[in-house]
């Protein structure tokens, strides 16, 4: 059994770069669909505006989680392996609240170029897409709540697609929330991870995520399903029309789904397998999103 190294607690490690995939997949997505339905006003800036300001956004989630954590007693020394900064004394708390606050501020700023461009009705998805971030462990803290996986279901993995049509197009449709569904599951499926790799000591800090509140056994099988139903959702989608059968190339991800599989029937025994549920959760996501995308472009574009 291999042991779980400690990270190195730094700004680097606060902001957490490697969950990006919770912005810019569902972006990538969106902006895909756009082009396919208006190209010819298709905006290169303001798709970058939009990949900037969800990566802020992110980086706000994680930033404001740290601090709410920490605040609350969850990360302590004997649970410092991912989160030291604020336990360690590597950070001052005040310090990552107000970097947190930073980004949203800079986020609502990016919001205002996109009110002007598209219209007012973006309004609602920003804002909702703001409170999300600012609450997932501060104020009504949902995280604790069970609801997180909720929220980052409908507002990371179907919101932001849409919402991402919405500011290239100044249209709302359904497609974009199609296309965008099976992201949304494997987006969702990573903190499901989060939730069965922390599943002992969140219940020891009495913690209620999903996971925790469903029991190991059927958290374990929710995170399968989360990581199994994309493939199956993909077919349907590409039968009806919504996506050109070159998405089809996402299934070359099977091989990463096969491995996530087999490491989790360890986690329950092995810390490093327990670890690892999350980093291979969205290396999945990362490489379905980007195949996903590709495909889509090259079936509009050359087919």
């Amino acid at each position: 059994m291999m042991e779980v190294k400690p990270v190195k607690a730094g700004w680097y490690n606060a902001f957490r770069p490697w969950t990006l995939h919770g912005a810019v997949v569902p972006v990538l997505i969106g902006g895909a669909v756009a082009y396919r339905h208006m190209p010819d006003s298709f905006s290169p800036i303001i798709f970058i505006l939009i990949l900037v300001g969800g990566c802020l956004l992110q980086s706000a989630a994680n930033l404001l989680n740290t601090y709410g954590d920490f605040e609350k007693g969850v990360d302590t020394e004997e649970n410092h392996t991912r989160s030291p900064e604020l336990v360690s004394g590597a950070l001052n708390p005040r310090s990552v609240l107000y970097m947190g606050i930073g980004c949203l501020a800079v986020t609502a700023l990016i919001g205002v170029v996109f009110i002007r461009y598209s219209g007012w009705e973006i309004l609602l998805i920003g804002l909702a897409g703001i409170a999300a971030a600012g609450s997932y462990t501060l104020g009504m803290a949902y995280k604790y709540r069970g609801l997180g996986q909720i929220s980052v279901f409908v507002m990371m993995g179907l919101l932001m697609p849409l919402g991402t049509y919405f500011v290239l197009t100044s249209q709302f449709l359904i497609d974009p929330v199609i296309v965008g569904l099976p992201n949304a599951f494997f987006i969702t499926a990573v903190l499901c991870g989060n939730e069965m790799r922390d599943f002992r000591t969140d219940l020891e800090a009495g913690i209620g995520t999903l996971c925790g509140r469903m029991g190991y056994g059927r958290g374990l099988r929710l995170y399968w399903a989360e990581n199994t139903l994309p493939y199956l959702i993909l077919v349907l989608i590409v039968v009806s029309g919504y996506a050109p059968w070159t998405s089809l190339i996402a299934l070359a991800s099977l091989g990463l789904w096969y491995k996530l599989i087999m490491n989790s029937r360890k986690a329950d025994e092995d810390r490093h397998a327990a670890f690892l549920m999350v980093p291979a959760a969205f290396k999945l996501n990362w490489i379905f999103g980007v195949l996903l995308t590709a495909g889509y472009l090259i079936g509009i574009i050359f087919l």
